[in-house]
């Protein structure tokens, strides 16, 4: 009895135990969570989720109808595709760089439903194939967004943005803007405060700038402001005028070509790096790399395109009775002799043809057929802004010029 004692103990003391656990062994149904729907996905119009999707960059060597051949679309089918879109769209200029999608079906055949190509960043094409051969071009949602900046160009205007965490567009869009006025080889030091907008893709992926409404570079202590209003009816493209209404566009442009340094400026003694000696130097060196757009300065025709020993390929450009611009030591000329230019149209490429020891563009300046320096000379500016527009001139750009002022420099 004394043995068996024990063994009751241990069943009485096990019964109490799993009599007061209270808590059910599984939880009730309501309790279980159920699974995550994974979120619809939406783009170009399309539920992705309803899709195989296909995303893939085209290469070179790379053509519509290889894409969707791969991609199990017969050649027939194809060239049926492409004569029925044409009109719309070209699948024969498709470019190497560009994004596409293709969405096929779910089913073990994966039919292709659609083919996307992307223009860039907001515009696309689409070729629906789910019932009948569609193609309706469209464009991504863009929010636009207002946005200052301010900063100090210690070496380069591009290194100052970098240095802001600012886009290089915004660099080139600067040099656009005042290239008539600064002299942009000689900026170290100046400040910058601007007034601009960014476009973006969903709000989130960033797809440009949309434009600058305002500026103000200081350069030597001076600032000149930048205000944009209107547009060139001819180009399209916006124009820019300071406080007083003056266009900021010049008859002439600073320099030939962008970005980049000058090796030699216009001097009347110089140690030619060729021919060993001392003479006048009557242009000014733009030192670029080989291949660099040159471009014309200001509008005129083409009186010389040729080669001779000593400027190796050059081009000649008479805007007027008085003003004459030539382009030196040009690895290839784009302009013949009789042709009109406008002002940046491209009139050849840099390179180190003739008397010359590196690739850079000699830039010669004539006034009345006398060789001068393009930067001692007081050159005429465009038309200003209409008597009848001033007032809403004024108007737009007082709160911008106040918003500009009450931006801070940062400290040097």
């Amino acid at each position: 009895m004394k043995r068996i004692f024990p063994y009751f103990l241990v069943i009485f003391c096990s019964f109490i135990l799993f009599s007061c656990d209270d808590e059910p062994k599984t939880k009730p149904i309501s309790e279980v969570k159920a699974k995550k729907k994974p979120p619809i996905l939406k783009e170009f119009g399309f539920s992705l989720n309803d899709y195989k999707v296909v995303k893939d960059t085209i290469r070179l060597g790379d053509s519509f109808g290889g894409i969707m051949d791969s991609n199990g679309v017969s050649r027939g089918k194809v060239f049926q595709i492409s004569e029925q879109i044409k009109d719309i769209f070209n699948p024969a200029r498709i470019v190497a760089g560009r994004a596409y999608t293709i969405l096929k079906s779910k089913d073990t055949s994966e039919t292709v439903q659609a083919f996307i190509y992307q223009q860039d960043k907001i515009n696309y094409t689409v070729i629906d194939l789910q019932d009948s051969v569609v193609v309706r071009k469209d464009k991504k949602p863009v929010t636009i967004k207002r946005k200052t900046a301010s900063g100090v160009i210690t070496s380069s205007l591009s290194a100052a943005m970098d240095n802001e965490g600012l886009s290089i567009l915004l660099a080139d869009k600067i040099a656009d803007i005042y290239q008539w006025k600064i002299d942009f080889f000689k900026i170290q030091g100046d400040q910058f405060k601007l007034i601009y907008n960014e476009k973006y893709i969903d709000d989130t992926i960033y797809a440009g700038l949309a434009n600058i409404e305002a500026a103000v570079l200081t350069h030597y202590d001076n600032p000149y402001y930048a205000f944009q209003f209107g547009k060139d009816s001819l180009s399209g493209f916006p124009k820019f005028y300071d406080e007083e209404a003056q266009s900021l566009q010049s008859f002439f442009l600073k320099a030939p070509l962008k970005f980049t340094r000058i090796s030699s400026r216009y001097t009347k003694r110089r140690f030619h790096p060729v021919q060993k000696r001392w003479k006048a130097h009557k242009g000014t060196d733009y030192a670029a790399p080989t291949g660099t757009p040159i471009w014309t300065t200001a509008d005129g025709v083409v009186i010389r395109s040729s080669y001779t020993r000593g400027n190796g390929n050059y081009v000649k450009v008479r805007h007027n009775d008085k003003y004459t611009t030539q382009y030196l030591h040009m690895t290839k000329r784009n302009v013949k002799v009789g042709q009109r230019v406008k002002q940046g149209d491209i009139i050849g490429f840099v390179g180190s043809t003739g008397l010359a020891t590196g690739p850079h563009v000699c830039y010669r300046f004539w006034v009345y057929g006398k060789q001068v320096d393009p930067y001692k000379q007081n050159l005429p500016s465009s038309e200003p802004l209409k008597e009848t527009m001033k007032p809403e001139f004024y108007k737009t750009i007082e709160p911008l010029k106040k918003e500009l002022d009450d931006l801070k420099f940062k400290k040097i």
